[in-house]
C-alpha cells in the first residue's frame, strides 16, 4: 500500500500487522481519484476521511493538493497507523479518535468538499453516516460523498435528496453522492 501520486508519491504507508482493517487497494483509489477529478474536484479542497483506518484516501487527497484533511476513527490502533502515516509522509492533518457518530457531532458546520466515508464493510453504516453528514452540515454545497462499500451492499436507506453514481471495481463499489441541482 503507498500513495500513489503527487507530493507524496510512492511513499509507503503502514498498516496494523493484525489486518483488522482493510485498506484501500491502489486500483479503487486511483478509480475514486480518477472520478472526483472529472468531477472537478482537484487542489485546495476540504477533505474528511471518515472511518480513516490507515488514512490512505486522506493522505492521497493531500498528496495530490488537497488544502486540509480531518482523519477520524473509533479505533485507537488506526488513529496511531494514520499519525504514523502523516508523519512518515510528511503530510499533515487532524486525527480525531472518536466514533463517526460523535466526529460529525465536533464537526458540525464545518463544511468538506470531499468526505471520504469506507467503515467495516459488514457494519452497513452508511447510509446512518450520510444522514449526520447531511443533519449537521458537514458536506460543503457542491461536495460529494464517496462511499466505499461491498458489491453485495445495495447501500438501502440512502437520502433521495442526494444524486447518486456508482463504479464498481471487482468486488468494492465506489459510491458518490452529492446534492441534487
Amino acid at each position: 500500500m503507498r500513495v500513489i501520486t503527487g507530493k507524496y508519491r510512492g511513499k509507503k504507508l503502514f498498516a496494523p500487522a493484525d489486518n483488522r482493517i482493510r485498506p484501500t487497494s491502489d486500483r479503487v483509489k486511483e478509480t475514486a481519484f480518477n472520478m472526483l477529478y472529472s468531477k472537478g474536484y482537484g487542489a485546495d479542497i476540504r477533505v474528511l476521511d471518515l472511518f480513516a483506518g490507515t488514512g490512505g484516501m486522506g493522505i492521497e487527497a493531500l498528496s495530490r493538493g488537497a488544502g486540509e484533511c480531518v482523519f477520524t476513527d473509533i479505533d485507537k490502533k488506526s488513529c496511531a497507523c494514520v499519525h504514523k502515516n502523516l508523519a512518515h509522509t510528511g503530510a499533515s492533518g487532524e486525527v480525531y479518535h472518536a466514533d463517526y457518530k460523535t466526529a460529525l457531532l465536533k464537526l458540525a458546520g464545518r463544511a468538506f468538499d470531499v468526505i471520504f466515508i469506507d467503515p467495516p464493510f459488514a457494519s452497513r453504516r452508511e447510509a446512518d453516516a450520510v444522514g449526520l453528514i447531511l443533519q449537521h452540515g458537514v458536506l460543503a454545497k457542491g461536495g460529494v460523498i464517496v462511499i466505499e462499500h461491498a458489491a453485495d451492499n445495495p447501500l438501502d436507506g440512502l437520502p433521495t435528496q442526494l444524486n447518486r453514481e456508482s463504479r464498481a471495481c471487482g468486488n468494492t463499489v465506489l459510491t458518490f453522492l452529492s446534492y441534487k441541482e
